[in-house]
């Protein structure tokens, strides 16, 4: 199982580097299909296979599909310029290295983001993992459940609008 998951880690891993890496936005996109994939994988060892659904489902099939239609209509064409590394990006690649380190010091800190003790693994066998995260989802977290899918809603307009710009 650990080998499994380390198998699985690395090539999540390296998929992400190949969202980075490509100069393709399609292959870009498909590299990310391979990280979702691969988290999905990592939440079945977790035992939380409808979260490993959820994300096989939701963000491999419909939202990475969006990002396929938004990469499409706009027609991006990859340019044969290669990425220089410069002082500047040095300065950019050092200081997001910092803030890494820094944010993830946090969350190796003595920081508790929620309420403790209150979503106990008795708590959700007892309720049920389904039923807690449609409760969460459409109960404390409605307000920012129905932000992102407008702000989605609004990002595809906007694409079909440049879109159609561009066809004219």
């Amino acid at each position: 199982m650990l080998l499994t998951f380390y198998i699985l880690g690395t090539v999540s891993v390296l998929s992400a580097l190949g969202v980075l890496v490509c100069r393709s936005p399609v292959y870009s996109a498909m590299s990310l299909v391979c990280s979702f994939f691969c988290l999905g994988g990592i939440y079945i060892l977790m035992n939380v296979e409808f979260v490993a659904v959820i994300q096989i489902l939701v963000y491999a099939g419909a939202i990475l599909v969006l990002f396929l239609f938004v990469i499409m209509l706009l027609n991006i064409v990859p340019t044969g310029e290669s990425v220089r590394f410069n002082l500047p990006v040095l300065i950019a690649f050092g200081i997001a290295v910092g803030l890494f380190a820094q944010i993830s010091g946090l969350f190796l800190g003595d920081i508790q983001f929620g309420p403790k003790d209150v979503y106990t693994a008795e708590a959700i066998s007892e309720e049920g993992s389904i039923g807690l995260i449609g409760r969460l989802l459409y109960g404390e977290f409605v307000l920012p459940f129905e932000a992102i899918s407008i702000l989605l809603l609004v990002a595809v307009i906007g694409a079909v609008i440049i879109g159609k710009r561009r066809l004219n």
